[in-house]
């Protein structure tokens, strides 16, 4: 058996081979990381309520609700609330969705929606496993496709958004502007930052985020206050209001006007499912996730939401000033326009940092520009937890479908200490700025990137709600209303919002054609890697094989070739007896000998041809079936087999098994 060797800066092992079973135990606990359920409902309700971040999102969407327009080039702010609104019923159809889903598949594990996906639609044709080919495996493949559209674009806008409050705080500081390049810059460091704040483990990042909800609900509770009694005071004699009074601003204006907003307002919204990624993080998962689903986006999308933007759209009046510049064409030179009110909500980079300088100088005695800078810095911290909880969801989807080899298995790398995916998220760091490049650019690309996450979002949550009826519609607790009615509209519901952005972005304007174009780039390259990557795969996974060898106590023989044969793995085993020792030099109790002595133990050894697709399943079935936790259980080695033949009928390859 092959020895290990130990780093004797960090273990301290005698010169005589002396090593203890306390050192030992703290060897195996840095090679194999151990997930431990810490994450309570609290827990889990913040990790989800910080993707939702209502105190950030009012300052950092608000300009792209306020400058959105139906396809003919007119102005749809007006249905900012309603748009709202909708978006908020289709979450919740699918929240109800994924809580269902949660209670029967608490184990789910960081991929928990791809999990969902393969688990409903091999029970409910009563299989075990899935193959390369069976539908189980493309409605996960479909679903993680989806699940990183949504997760690996979303931690990009928010780095955008980022960015470009740091550069509108600047601007507002010294009357300056930052390059294209240098907000990109800004972005690459708060990724990285955010980042390492994930990559040292998600304990932190609750504790964190806990009080970045703390902290940003009290901020849009004092903002809505002193907005809601701007109206009703007046304080600057205003006569021409956004919306004429508090139906004005809560009601339908248009049906084009409301889906636009949906579209954009989901982006808000999102973040209500990703507490199922902690599945393996919390305790009770089957009780305490379904509860953490509803909560956060009851809490967040439905009273925080509805209650500012709601106190915004009533403040917004000619008071709020800006200017929008032309650009120069080969016939007329650059020109600028003072625009008021929704307009100049459209045209800022921050319409709430100018509302909330207008609210510190007409009702707090001049003290706007300090009010205005204590707000963005909230608002920074809610972008941070945001971003963090993005990220930790992203990466966990992306270990757990590369712990199922569907992904690259290094994505799969485990930290040794903080127990976090760390390659993904360093690989997510990078994606993330890359992204924020194309959105720091402009509102066009601010908004494309924004539309590439949110139609991943909507494509993963119509197929959540379709697998909801797969896994329940056999069950014995089925329910007509839970587990029908509710998932066939969360599926119609996502689909009118796919069809919204496919069609009402494309008929539009310039720069909805534009942004559109951003989007379908982003989903578009992102669909050809995956079918190329998944192609390949695929066909490596039925047609290649690999030597499974594994050394074993002799008297476990008969247990492992029982398991492996309950299980259909295995037609063929070849049986050698061999000597070794490993890493306690031959000693069973944890004890080395005070002699330099090796004693070299009797031990089997099986070699098994398997399929690649079958490796993993095979390596899980034989250590579930040894395991005792006693020293000597043995190892597993797995070696890539270029061909294999029968001899007697000259078949190769997977069909010589």
């Amino acid at each position: 058996m092959p020895t290990l060797n130990v780093d004797k800066t960090n273990f301290d092992i005698s010169s005589k081979g002396r090593l203890l079973m306390s050192q030992q135990k703290k060897v195996e606990s840095m090679l194999k990381p151990k997930i431990i359920p810490t994450l309570g409902l609290l827990g889990a309700t913040v990790n989800a309520m910080a993707l939702i971040a209502p105190g950030a999102f009012l300052w950092i969407t608000y300009q792209l609700q306020a400058a959105a327009t139906a396809p003919n080039g007119a102005s749809v702010a007006s249905d900012i609330w309603s748009g709202i609104v909708v978006a908020l019923g289709v979450c919740f159809l699918t929240a109800l969705s994924y809580a269902q889903l949660a209670k029967i598949y608490p184990e789910a594990g960081f991929a928990s929606c791809v999990y969902f996906a393969e688990k409903a639609f091999l029970d409910s044709r009563g299989e075990k496993h899935s193959t390369p080919t069976s539908l189980a495996r493309f409605a996960k493949l479909a679903t993680g496709w989806a699940a990183h559209l949504f997760y690996w674009v979303y931690p990009g806008v928010m780095v955008a958004f980022m960015a470009t409050m740091i550069g509108y705080i600047y601007n507002a500081f010294t009357g300056k502007s930052f390059s294209n390049t240098e907000l990109t810059l800004i972005g690459a460091v708060f990724a990285l930052v955010t980042g390492y704040i994930g990559y040292r483990g998600v304990t932190g990042s609750t504790k964190t985020s806990l009080w970045i909800n703390i902290i940003q609900l009290a901020t849009l509770v004092i903002f809505s206050g002193l907005a809601m009694f701007y109206r009703l005071a007046n304080p600057q004699h205003a006569t021409q209001w956004a919306f004429s009074g508090g139906w004005d601003t809560i009601k339908f204006h248009s049906f084009q006007g409301v889906l636009v907003q949906s579209t954009i307002a989901i982006l808000i919204l999102v973040g209500f499912e990703s507490c199922t990624a902690l599945s393996a993080e919390t305790k009770e998962p089957e009780k305490t996730i379904p509860k953490a689903i509803i909560l956060s986006l009851l809490i967040q999308g439905c009273i925080a939401y509805l209650l500012e933007y709601f106190a915004t759209g009533l403040m917004i009046s000619e008071k709020l000033v800006n200017t929008t510049t032309t650009a120069a064409t080969a016939t007329a030179a650059a020109t600028t326009t003072t625009v008021t009110g929704m307009a100049a909500a459209a045209a800022s980079s921050a319409p709430i940092g100018d509302l909330t300088r207008l609210l510190g100088d007409s009702l707090l005695h001049g003290v706007g520009f300090g009010l205005m800078v204590t707000m963005a810095v909230t608002v920074a911290i809610a972008i941070i937890g945001t971003t963090l909880s993005c990220m930790n969801t992203a990466i966990r989807v992306t270990c757990g479908m590369a712990e199922d080899r569907e992904l690259p298995e290094m994505l799969g790398f485990m930290h040794g200490n903080f127990s976090t995916p760390h390659m993904a998220m360093w690989a997510l760091v990078g994606v993330s700025t890359i992204i924020a490049a194309i959105g720091v650019r402009s509102v066009v690309g601010l908004t494309g990137i924004t539309l590439a996450s949110n139609l991943g979002t909507f494509i993963l949550y119509g197929l959540t709600c379709i697998f909801t009826v797969v896994a329940f519609k056999d069950r014995k607790d089925f329910s007509l209303l839970k587990h029908g009615v509710i998932p066939v509209l969360g599926v119609i519901a996502n689909v009118i919002m796919v069809g919204a952005i496919l069609y009402l972005y494309i008929i539009g304007n310039a720069d909805a054609v534009s942004e559109a174009h951003i989007c379908f780039w982003i989903a578009g390259g992102w669909a050809a890697v995956s079918l190329l990557y998944v192609g390949l795969t695929s066909v490596k996974k039925h047609y290649a094989i690999r030597m499974i060898t594994c050394v074993i106590r002799p008297e476990q023989l008969g247990e492992v070739t029982s398991a492996l044969k309950k299980e259909n793995l295995v037609v063929g085993m070849t049986i050698m007896d061999v000597r070794g020792f490993g890493r306690q030099r031959g000693e069973t109790n944890g004890d080395a000998s005070e002699e330099e002595t090796i004693r070299f133990l009797p031990k089997l050894k099986l070699e098994i041809l398997v399929r690649d697709w079958d490796v993993h399943r095979t390596m899980d079935t034989i250590a579930n079936s040894l395991r005792t936790g006693e020293i000597g259980d043995g190892k597993i080695v797995v070696f890539e087999a270029v061909s294999a033949m029968r001899i007697r009928t000259a078949e190769k390859g997977v069909y010589a098994l």
